[in-house]
């Protein structure tokens, strides 16, 4: 029979290791948050609800059910029953609604703006911030940097409406750039919707500078989101789009489209075509030369090219030789890039999973969980996720139980 195993992993994240004892927790909890003595929670019930029919628990019980394990039950495997709405839904909405509206506020300025003089100094200084930025996002994650980068890009776009010739085409340029980092900030973040009309606004602006390689850039920066998204036909036509005319790019955007087609074809299981275009990327990264101050991950990021492959070899179920490529890539990380080495690590560790190596992922994701608490990167949580459900063979074994107490500060946050 089958059962309920995200509520079974969520009891033994919480240290509750049969049911019984479950049971009783839950109970006493119940009995403290609503002040009732009489809430009760028997065995037998928890037993149902994991089994293969875990039905819907009364709301109150819900509400405790929620406080106790940090996650409402439609998120634990419970069947919703229509017209449900969390207590806290619509203050959530609000919230989330309201820093969305402040941020993207940024890029949406009514004009026309009063005229002033724009230096063309201004734009080799708004570079050199950038450049800073890029290397504050591999220490501090998302959340501390959107609201400072959108509200550069505010004061670019300010700019931009009295600037004229060169030093407004010049503005447009950087601007892209900064629209690109905000929407990688919303992505890391979790918050794919803030991160497509971040996108968008990128490639607006791409466009309108007529620079053939920010709106290569552009593509590909639509292309990364939808690959989170897992939509691997999505990916292949924008990257097909921006290496249409693969003449007019400079090395770097041709090598950024590549790697990102190769996590198309990942997603609809073209293993082929992920070595042909990686393979094709590394004999053209020698060729990487040109002074543009955005998308130099290609020659910032140690091993980047093997990190792209050991990522689509996890996409690919090919456990045994994405973990290799995991420990070779792993060597050459600097500990100073935390939040991408965690989320390096999470992956190995799923690979090491997926080679039926339980032990060794454990032993992996300790280093992981600290990092992904410290950073509250969304990208980490999910790497984290996707380590659980490959783990899931050893549920019942002590390797299974010590993930999800290694875990349980991560998922806990959700």
């Amino acid at each position: 029979m089958s059962r309920n195993d995200a509520l079974r992993a969520a009891r033994l994240r919480r240290g509750w290791r049969t049911v019984e004892q479950a049971a009783e927790r839950i109970s006493s909890h119940g009995q403290h948050l609503l002040d009732e003595r009489h809430f009760n929670v028997s065995p037998r019930t928890w037993r149902r609800w994991e089994g293969e029919r875990p039905g819907w628990p009364p709301e109150e019980t819900a509400i405790v059910i929620h406080d106790a394990l940090g996650h409402w039950p439609e998120d634990l495997g419970f069947t919703t029953p229509p017209g449900w709405i969390r207590p806290e839904h619509h203050h959530e909405d609000d919230v989330k609604r309201r820093a969305f509206t402040s941020v993207t506020a940024a890029a949406l300025i009514a004009g026309p703006t009063v005229p002033q003089h724009v230096d063309p100094a201004l734009i080799d200084y708004f570079q050199q911030q950038l450049e800073g930025h890029y290397r504050a996002d591999m220490f501090l994650g998302p959340h501390d940097l959107i609201g400072t980068v959108s509200a550069q890009y505010q004061l670019i776009d300010k700019l931009v409406r009295s600037a004229k010739g060169t030093t407004r085409r010049g503005l447009l340029r950087v601007g892209a750039a900064y629209a690109a980092l905000v929407g990688w900030l919303y992505q890391d973040a979790g918050d794919l919707e803030g991160a497509l009309f971040w996108r968008g606004i990128t490639q607006e602006i791409a466009i309108r500078s007529r620079d053939p390689h920010l709106i290569g850039y552009s593509l590909v920066n639509q292309a990364h989101v939808r690959t989170d998204l897992g939509d691997g036909r999505a990916v292949v036509d924008l990257c097909e789009a921006a290496l249409e005319d693969s003449r007019l790019l400079v090395p770097k955007v041709r090598i950024m489209a590549m790697q990102q087609h190769a996590h198309g074809a990942s997603l609809i299981g073209d293993r082929s075509t992920v070595d042909r275009l990686l393979d094709e990327a590394g004999a053209m990264l020698p060729r990487v030369d040109d002074d543009l101050p955005w998308g130099n991950a290609c020659r910032r990021t140690p091993g980047y090219l093997e990190v792209q492959r050991a990522t689509c070899y996890g996409r690919l179920g090919l456990g045994v030789e994405a973990e290799a490529l995991w420990t070779q890539v792993l060597t050459v990380v600097p500990e100073t890039a935390r939040r991408d080495r965690g989320v390096y690590l999470a992956r190995h560790a799923t690979a090491a999973a997926t080679a039926r190596r339980p032990d060794q992922a454990l032993e992996i994701a300790r280093k992981v969980a600290g990092i992904a608490v410290e950073t509250q990167s969304a990208r980490m949580a999910h790497e984290l996720a996707t380590l659980e459900r490959a783990m899931s063979p050893w549920h019942d074994a002590p390797v299974g139980r010590d993930l999800a107490e290694v875990l349980a500060p991560v998922t806990e946050r959700g």
